[in-house]
């Protein structure tokens, strides 16, 4: 085959270096297709509020994306910045050769960005329920976990070191509700649609302002209280959500890389992913893929609230900034929210190798615990001399911190005071208090 040869699908975006939303149910929600579906959508939606009931029925007859190439309304989009341009002339077209009369009833009144900003937005609506599903089901998974490993202890972890006990239950609890945090958000998200003609006064269309709720019921997005051409709340709100989504997410994934690696071994993803160059490995790609988006996210929201900031009634360039990064945004929640589900579904938890990590410290991991004991005892200023001391002979090597603390209080006090197991302070009453949360 030579080198210079062009394949079909050289021209489209099938995912290749997107691995997090490729395949996923969102990535077909949101492709070129269901956008110019959208469109249509908008556009049978206006005609049935604008138009005679005959010629609405021919403008939705010809709204079927399948008699339009896609490709080709992308190209022709340059010449007037927005692919609605070369749509309704194709839509009218189509509407003509059925039936003359109803033609000049396309895109009667409104502008470009009406139709845009009311397909973004049903193609919003499509895709939020199936992000929320796989929400509901990582939620489901992380329930499942908590309650399973509500009282088992491993190391806390702050600033990268071993803290105090905490427990596995605890922390996937605290996962749970973030998961839980973004999925409330995105479940009360209410996307509008718009109308207001080529300057937000409705002035084409001889009709007040009952028109929006018309057209809103049309489409079965909600009511806007005014055309938002320049208000850009809805993108703004959509945009951080799904940000929040994917960060929330995202330590989920930060969590699970860290605990998974090969000297920690904490958890493991059920069905890791393979190296190209290294047989022995099992890839925590699931977490990967999530962490990566986790990273783009910040960014694409930066560009839609920067979009606020739009002058006059139809800014040159503000609008259209907003439309990749918002499909985009939609995406990496969507593939995110679909890897969580799989990856707490099968995730492996390896309670012995966190009692190994408890014990690795010799007893300094409840140094925290002893120093309140010992300051009851001996005071405060001489419990920290004894166990900086302590400490420094349990870090040289050879005993544990009970031994150096010998003679300071009582052999089986100590041994008592000493078991990490044992100092988990309210973690398992917590976990029980985060699964009241939709029990």
């Amino acid at each position: 085959m030579s080198s210079g040869s062009s394949r079909p699908s050289d021209s489209h975006d099938v995912g290749l270096l997107s691995p997090v939303r490729a395949g996923s149910a969102v990535e077909t929600a949101t492709g070129d297709t269901a956008f110019v579906q959208a469109m249509l959508d908008a556009e049978a939606a206006l005609a049935r509020v604008v138009a005679p009931a005959g010629a609405a029925e021919a403008v939705a007859g010809a709204a079927r994306v399948e008699l339009y190439d896609v490709r080709d309304l992308a190209l022709r989009a340059r010449s007037g910045g927005n692919p609605v341009i070369p749509l309704v002339a194709d839509l009218t077209a189509a509407v003509a050769h059925t039936d003359g009369g109803a033609a000049p009833y396309v895109h009667r009144g409104a502008t470009s960005q009406d139709i845009v900003d009311t397909a973004t937005m049903l193609v919003a609506a499509r895709a939020l329920p199936l992000i929320v599903a796989d929400l509901d089901r990582t939620a489901a998974e992380l329930a499942r976990l908590a309650a399973a490993h509500r009282d088992t202890p491993m190391p806390g972890r702050t600033l990268t070191q071993h803290a105090v006990p905490t427990t596995f239950g605890l922390k996937a609890a605290g996962w749970r509700a973030l998961v839980l945090d973004a999925r409330d958000r995105l479940a009360a998200l209410r996307p509008p649609a718009q109308l207001g003609g080529a300057a937000g006064t409705l002035a084409a269309f001889g009709a007040g302002a009952e028109l929006l709720a018309r057209f809103a019921e049309a489409t079965g997005l909600a009511e806007p209280d005014l055309p938002w051409h320049t208000l850009r709340t809805p993108v703004a709100d959509l945009g951080s959500t799904l940000a929040f989504t994917v960060g929330a997410l995202g330590k989920v994934a930060a969590d699970v890389l860290v605990l998974s690696r090969t000297e920690i071994g904490e958890v493991a993803e059920g069905a890791g992913g393979g190296s190209s160059a290294m047989p022995h490995k099992s890839n925590p790609v699931r977490a990967t893929l999530m962490a990566a988006a986790a990273r783009q996210a910040p960014g694409l929201a930066a560009t839609l609230l920067g979009a606020l900031a739009a002058e006059d009634e139809r800014p040159g360039g503000a609008w259209h900034a907003e439309w990749q990064p918002l499909r985009e945004l939609l995406r990496l929640a969507g593939g995110s929210a679909r890897d969580a589900a799989e990856l707490t579904s099968g995730l492996k938890v390896f309670p012995d190798r966190m009692a190994d990590h408890l014990r690795l410290t010799g007893g300094l991991i409840v140094s925290e615990r002893i120093a309140a004991e010992l300051a009851e005892v001996v005071g405060r200023a001489r419990a920290k001399e004894l166990l900086t001391e302590a400490s420094r002979r349990v870090a040289e090597g050879g005993v544990g911190l009970a031994e150096a603390l010998a003679g300071v209080l009582p052999p089986d006090r100590l041994r008592e005071l000493t078991d990490p197991g044992t100092y988990v302070g309210a973690g398992p009453a917590l976990v029980d208090r985060a699964l009241e949360r939709y029990a």
